[in-house]
């Protein structure tokens, strides 16, 4: 993840050297020309911005809020369309009518990395970004993808008020939350709540919880070289993390109903199960997009009081998914576009408005939910932020990972499951 907004002693001597040399003041007779601040980039006022993204109703209000000072000072004119057809990018492309700019998911910057323009060249500086947050959007060694709104994913939801009442503490190693879970389970009680159900992406939660023991048993570079392929999907290091899941995912006193549970029950419903009164089970591993289904369905219920999250113990950094800006277009409105989410100023904007998380380093700091403070302060003060191995491999990888880890939690042979997992990881890597 970057940096932004570098202006370097070469720029400023530059510009230094053009005051010296410039032509005499004009007298107060003489008609100056309108002077176009440094953030518009030579756009003009009135220039249009075409933009497609999948936000919508209070994601898109808090995107114009973002971009509002932009809009402001330069005049430039941001012509929206938001979308649920994920396909809509991909009509548009090979129609020849890209949107000048999307906000779109990390695949496609593989998909059309020879129509994309290059972020540096369009203003942005990786030094803006907190390590790793750019990664997966360098293709072939050019940078041609911004991560502007993510979240995390190495976090547990849980209740202060159960814990307390069953003298329960948070755990501060991997050690205290394997030693937490199986004292739960001496007591009676269900540590885990857990569900794969989601349509066509059912499994998904269970290969994010893989990719953070991940973290915790091997570290986020063994998780790049999945990504990258250098570790195949069927090495024994993946192994051990399905087997240590499987002993949680699988056995009805660790987590609830079971296998049978694990498999059937919504990924949202597994959210409340530990919210409800009395709870079902003390604790879930979500993304922190979990704090709105908690509130949505338990209003009265108080962040930091009622509900809240804590880091993994033991993770050597962090999993999260981020929303992805690519340009099409590299026209002087674009480059003020993409100068300004980069920038320092524009990180402060985004954190302000509270839409989740800026990989910009800008943002720490600057948000005022308790709920993206908390998890602000673990993203920033992470070793690393790696993607998510399912959305970042192209080729229906994340749909193999999905099938593979139910068909595992089913009952199905780990080692088989794997070959295919790693199969289809070869074949998408063209390897």
């Amino acid at each position: 993840m970057l940096k932004i907004w570098k202006i370097t002693a070469i720029l400023v001597l530059a510009a230094m050297a053009l005051a010296a040399c410039a032509a005499p003041a004009a007298t107060p007779t003489e008609e100056m020309p309108p002077e176009t601040p440094d953030m518009c980039k030579g756009a003009a006022a009135g220039d249009e911005i075409t933009m497609l993204y999948q936000w919508s109703g209070q994601e898109e209000e808090r995107l114009n809020q973002i971009l509002k000072p932009l809009a402001d000072t330069c005049g430039i004119v941001f012509k929206p369309e938001s979308t649920r057809d994920q396909a809509l990018l991909d009509t548009r492309v090979q129609a020849g009518t890209p949107p000048d700019i999307a906000f779109w998911n990390v695949t496609q910057l593989t998909q059309y990395q020879d129509q994309l323009k290059d972020m540096e060249s369009l203003g942005a500086s990786r030094d803006a970004y907190i390590p790793g947050a750019i990664d997966p959007g360098v293709i072939s060694d050019k940078w041609l993808g911004l991560p502007v709104k993510s979240d995390i994913k190495t976090i547990i939801w849980y209740s202060p008020v159960n814990f307390e009442a069953a003298g329960y503490t948070v755990p501060t190693s991997w050690d205290e939350l394997v030693a937490l879970v199986d004292k739960m389970v001496a007591d009676g009680n269900v540590p885990w709540s857990m569900g794969f159900e989601s349509g066509d992406a059912t499994g998904w939660t269970g290969t994010d919880f893989i990719q953070d023991l991940l973290l915790i048993q091997q570290g986020p570079e063994y998780v790049m070289n999945i990504i990258n392929g250098t570790v195949p999907y069927n090495d024994p290091g993946v192994k051990a993390a399905y087997e240590a899941y499987g002993k949680w995912a699988m056995d009805p006193a660790y987590t609830v109903s079971g296998a049978e549970g694990t498999l059937s029950t919504g990924f949202v419903d597994a959210i409340l199960k530990v919210f409800s009164d009395p709870p079902e089970a003390y604790m879930v591993k979500q993304s922190g997009f979990a704090g709105g289904e908690i509130v949505k369905q338990y209003p009265n219920l108080v962040f930091g009081t009622d509900y809240d999250f804590f880091v993994i113990p033991g993770a050597q950094g962090l999993q999260g998914g981020s929303d992805w800006m690519m340009a099409f277009s590299d026209k002087p409105a674009v480059k003020a576009l993409v100068s300004y989410l980069a920038s320092p100023e524009g990180g402060v904007a985004w954190a302000k408005a509270g839409f989740d998380l800026t990989p910009n380093k800008a943002g720490a700091g600057n948000y005022t939910d308790p709920s993206l403070v908390k998890k602000g302060e673990a993203f920033y003060a992470a070793k690393g932020f790696t993607p998510d191995i399912g959305d970042s491999i192209p080729g229906g990888f994340g749909s193999a990972e999905f099938t593979g880890i139910t068909d595992y939690v089913n009952g199905g042979d780990l080692d088989a499951i794997l070959a295919t997992i790693a199969s289809v990881q070869a074949e998408a890597l063209g390897q």
